[in-house]
């Protein structure tokens, strides 16, 4: 067979056989749902995978016990949500398939070693999954239709397989800075391409995991204190330097070592989370914006976005900062030449607490020399600074234009 064909409203072509099956209702196929959860979550079944595999394939044996689950957890995550759904293999599983199998080129693993792999381990499962089908209400003629759906899913797979193999095989071998990188990569794309690279990674897919940054010229630092503070013996952290920054994804909230101290000593850094492997591309802009504000207002150490998030949010809207400074370009002008030192005193006014002696003290004038900028603020561009929403569009406003 050449691929997967996708199932018509009606029927689904079953070409192994040269015949036609019918479509089964979702009321039909919710015992094989539930049977795939079974499956997907029975952890011994996992761990009778990896033996059988670390056992019959003499390569395997070489590899950690943690690449081996790492791996087929992803691999059976990526098969049971596509016999789930009732179709072929997505573009993010093969895409997933084929950096496994560059991974186990790199290692030095023969291809007809993975395939094997890959056979003891589809053959230990459906053995399980035969044991646990007549109590999950799926009947054998239903387990048939099930069978054959995943031998169309897994014909192009391992079609996907031997093509990556044999290219990764001709290719240098990148070193472990690179693969931790391009794991991050896939990590932060989100949707359906984190939750396979999570579950490959160790990363748990069904609770919160945290993203955290810094400055590349940190990161020996950060590893040390993402292994103090991080998820605890039982989790996981992947870190790496990605595009001029160091990036980590945790399995727990950094909550001891430094990001824990009332002191908030060490590198500057930003954090958000907790969410699931889907919502990683969204964590990552939103840490990004946790350090930007943080740094922006002169807070040390790590940061959650939660704790800045005003700011955050303000120096994350490029669109709607450059649309404000737009917007009230008329005022800057009716200003003149004292729209920078009016805009210095409201920004150190409101991060004084609107104290306007502090305020003074911080410009080196007079606090009514602070007073008269705020009232020529508010007639130029009609915002009160004092009121409760005036106060983040005067700061916004006024940190936009010095920026300019």
């Amino acid at each position: 067979m050449a691929g997967f064909t996708e199932f018509l409203p009606r029927v689904v072509l079953a070409h192994n056989h040269g015949k036609t099956v019918p479509v089964r209702s979702s009321a039909e196929w919710a015992p094989v749902v539930s049977l795939i959860d079974q499956i997907a979550a029975d952890e011994h079944l996992l761990r009778g995978v990896v033996a059988s595999v670390r056992t019959l394939v003499r390569e395997s044996a070489a590899l950690t016990t943690a690449d081996i689950v790492g791996h087929t957890r992803a691999l059976i995550f990526a098969a049971t949500r596509a016999l789930a759904d009732r179709r072929g293999p997505s573009e993010t599983e093969l895409s997933f398939v084929e950096d496994f199998a560059a991974t186990r080129a790199r290692q030095g693993v023969p291809l007809e070693s993975v395939l094997g792999a890959v056979h003891v381990s589809e053959r230990t499962i459906w053995a399980r999954a035969r044991e646990l089908a007549g109590p999950s209400g799926v009947s054998a003629e239903l387990l048939f239709d099930v069978r054959e759906l995943y031998d169309d899913w897994a014909e192009t797979v391992r079609a996907r397989l031997i093509v990556a193999h044999r290219a990764a095989s001709a290719g240098p071998s990148p070193s472990a800075q690179d693969l931790d990188a391009s794991m991050l990569r896939r990590l932060f794309e989100g949707g359906g391409v984190a939750a396979l690279a999570a579950s490959e990674a160790g990363l748990p897919v069904d609770r919160g995991l945290w993203v955290v940054v810094g400055h590349a010229e940190d990161a020996a630092e950060w590893q040390r204190e993402l292994a103090v503070s991080g998820p605890g013996a039982s989790g996981r952290v992947v870190s790496a330097r990605v595009d001029g920054w160091f990036w980590a994804v945790t399995s727990g909230e950094p909550s001891g070592g430094f990001a824990g101290r009332a002191d908030r000593l060490g590198p500057a850094g930003g954090y958000a989370g907790p969410t699931d492997p889907e919502g990683l591309a969204a964590a990552r802009r939103l840490a990004s914006a946790a350090l930007g504000a943080a740094q922006s207002m002169g807070r040390p150490g790590l940061v959650h976005v939660a704790e800045v998030a005003t700011q955050a949010a303000m120096s994350d809207r490029h669109d709607i900062a450059a649309m404000l400074a737009n917007h009230y370009a008329p005022a800057w002008r009716e200003l003149g030449t004292s729209a920078e030192p009016v805009a210095r005193a409201v920004v150190a006014w409101l991060d004084a607490g609107q104290d306007v002696t502090t305020a003074a003290a911080h410009l080196f004038v007079h606090p009514n020399t602070v007073r008269n900028r705020l009232a020529r603020f508010a007639e130029a561009t009609g915002i009160d600074p004092a009121s409760a929403f005036g106060a983040p569009d005067a700061w916004w406003l006024c940190t936009t234009w010095l920026a300019l």
